[in-house]
């Protein structure tokens, strides 16, 4: 029992360091509907052009990032066709530039760490939308030179909820590793899933609007060594549910036609519903009843989500400022959307002169909402901003 108890870290999971990093092609909403239907070649669908721009509308997304280009799409059609055979396409496109994308993110959170590479002891890497042997976390060590011993993680397919997960994963490993430093990569990439417009799968439409590019990296570790180490947040717990008669709610198939997605219209209903009973089970054991009194990380599938969850929680505005506004600059980018708004919310912080990296406050919360319907419920402990300086 001992050797075993010496083999553990003593204190929480802590954020050590976050990086992000999108591609270069940025796509504005007020003009995607004609560029989309322009692309796909789907302009005579006059009526279908009509509902999809009131999709982007209302979308609350004024720009996104995405990796593929018009030019790609010429040159690999089938892409642009609904559920045409485009499986290998998609994987040619995505096979390099997902690691890629990872590794910029990875660069960014380990300068801002500051610490040699060769101290990062585990790998989490995260995607939903590439799919490989050997795999993108294998890239990732190669592309970074970690060492080749690095102890590697390979979530695929996870969806929305995963940039929990890999908290989650990463919060086990480094309290149950004495000294262990978990890089968490999460890299997303819509070529998997763009396609044409379908008349009959309006819910593939809904994808199409609000889905965009981007990767973001950890560092995680516990008992930081300070002041060479900066710690950002606690982790101090995390749990993982799946909603109650939620079967078939968030679907997705890898085909030949690429990743399918299907996504039930009461979606942002069964989340909001359940919201409370999350908020009780995590939060009541700290004393926290009000849940104004704490920061949010809330996964922005969509303004519906985020409305609901406001309205079912008795939220003031402010609470989801920062997911709104990852939501408005970057659209849904799946599992890495939560680690954006977490760094967007430690950013905004030390700008504003607040005392906490927690917008001035304790507690926080980050929820991850996907498939399943499955929660990822990840409770974060500020840290007083003049201790990250």
């Amino acid at each position: 029992m001992e050797m075993m108890r010496a083999q553990r870290a003593q204190g929480p999971a802590t954020v050590l360091a976050i990086g992000t990093a999108t591609p270069d092609n940025c796509v504005h909403q007020s003009d995607y509907a004609d560029y989309y239907f322009r692309v796909t070649k789907s302009e005579h669908l006059v009526d279908l052009k009509h509902k999809f721009k009131r999709i982007c509308d209302r979308s609350m997304i004024r720009k996104r990032y995405m990796h593929l280009t018009e030019e790609m799409i010429q040159q690999n059609p089938s892409i642009a066709e609904f559920m045409a055979p485009s499986l290998v396409a998609r994987r040619d496109i995505l096979s390099d530039e997902i690691p890629k994308l990872g590794m910029v993110a990875a660069e960014r959170a380990i300068k801002e760490w500051g610490q040699e590479m060769s101290k990062i002891t585990h790998l989490v890497f995260c995607t939903t939308t590439g799919v490989g042997m050997p795999s993108a976390d294998y890239q990732l060590v190669k592309m970074l030179g970690l060492s080749p011993s690095v102890r590697r993680v390979m979530l695929y397919l996870q969806g929305c909820f995963a940039g929990g997960t890999v908290l989650r994963v990463a919060k086990d490993i480094a309290e149950n590793n004495r000294g262990a430093r978990v890089l968490i990569v999460c890299s997303e990439m819509n070529a998997m899933y763009f396609r044409g417009p379908s008349e009959t799968h309006l819910d593939s439409m809904i994808g199409q609007a609000l889905f965009g590019d981007g990767a973001a990296a950890v560092i995680i570790g516990a008992d930081p060594m300070v002041p060479m180490e900066r710690p950002l947040f606690q982790l101090l717990s995390a749990s993982q549910t799946i909603l109650p008669d939620t079967d078939g709610f968030i679907e997705g198939q890898l085909l030949d036609g690429g990743l399918t997605l299907h996504l039930h219209r009461d979606v942002p209903v069964a989340i909001s519903k359940n919201i409370e009973s999350a908020l009780v089970g995590a939060l009541t054991p700290l004393g926290i009843t009000d849940w104004n009194s704490i920061f949010w990380v809330a996964h922005p599938g969509g303004p519906s989500i985020l409305d609901m969850v406001e309205a079912e929680a008795h939220l003031d505005k402010k609470r989801m400022r920062a997911s709104r506004h990852i939501l408005s600059e970057y659209g849904n980018m799946s599992s890495a959307c939560v680690l954006f708004i977490l760094d967007e919310i430690r950013k905004f912080s030390t700008q504003q002169g607040m005392a906490t990296t927690g917008e001035g406050m304790e507690w926080g919360v980050l929820f991850g909402f996907g498939p399943g319907l499955t929660v990822e419920t990840v409770v974060l402990h500020s840290i007083p901003i003049a201790d990250t300086c």
